[in-house]
């Protein structure tokens, strides 16, 4: 990857484009993240950099930049000879995961615990509502959704942005893997449901100690409902 040239060494037209080029393929990083983590791109396919730039409206430059952005963020790996590819994540690798993510979101707790605001809270509670709301429709789908809205709400809500990039990143990757294999755990949607509900009380209660407990519960006990569907360890 090129290093980004200094714009005092450029003219006005030059400045606006070398900033065109840069915001485009932050753009497309953004869209491409979007549709992996989505599912819409699934793990393993292979990523075809004219076919994206086509898909996407943009020139191979912005993908090309992409693709690296993609590759620190752990989403795609690429393979010498053969190209760009989504990254798989094996059961070792998702187990290390949610051992990260677990003391992440402890963390988160304990920190939304001090600084929730009120509409934060409102917006936990009326995410858990939705996800009464279609636990019995086994739309696995649209329950995942709500469950990644929960988490990302509650870590933003935890008012530190060193601690949400190092979140998104973990659950991103970790994503790759759950999503595959939700569809196996629906059974569990009504007891992740009550877990929910649970996180927002303590939150909204200001119980530090018991957010954070719940939370890393929460995340670990998820693990092993997921390994027992599989038919698999929590080694």
């Amino acid at each position: 990857m090129a290093m980004p040239r200094d714009l005092t060494d450029t003219g006005p037209a030059d400045t606006f484009q070398l900033l065109r080029e840069n915001s485009l393929a932050a753009l497309t990083q953004k869209e491409l993240e979007r549709r992996i983590v989505s599912g819409e791109i699934a793990a393993g396919a292979k990523l075809n950099e004219a076919d994206v730039a086509t898909m996407l409206g943009v020139s191979r430059g912005p993908v090309r930049e992409a693709f690296s952005g993609l590759v620190r963020a752990g989403l795609v790996r690429v393979e010498k000879h053969r190209g760009v590819f989504v990254r798989q994540v094996s059961l070792e690798e998702a187990n290390e995961f949610y051992e990260v993510r677990a003391a992440l979101e402890g963390l988160i707790g304990k920190l939304a615990a001090q600084r929730i605001v009120p509409e934060e809270v409102e917006q936990l509670r009326e995410v858990v509502e939705r996800m009464h709301m279609v636990q019995h429709s086994r739309r696995t789908d649209e329950y995942f959704a709500l469950n990644v809205e929960f988490h990302d709400v509650l870590a933003r809500a935890a008012r530190n942005n060193a601690l949400l990039a190092n979140y998104r990143g973990v659950v991103n990757q970790l994503d790759l893997y759950r999503r595959a294999t939700i569809c196996r755990t629906v059974e569990n949607v009504p007891l992740s449901t009550a877990e929910h509900g649970a996180i927002v009380d303590a939150v909204a209660a200001r119980d530090e100690q018991r957010a954070q407990a719940l939370l890393i519960h929460h995340v670990l006990i998820s693990r092993e409902r997921l390994h027992a569907a599989l038919g698999g360890g929590t080694n």
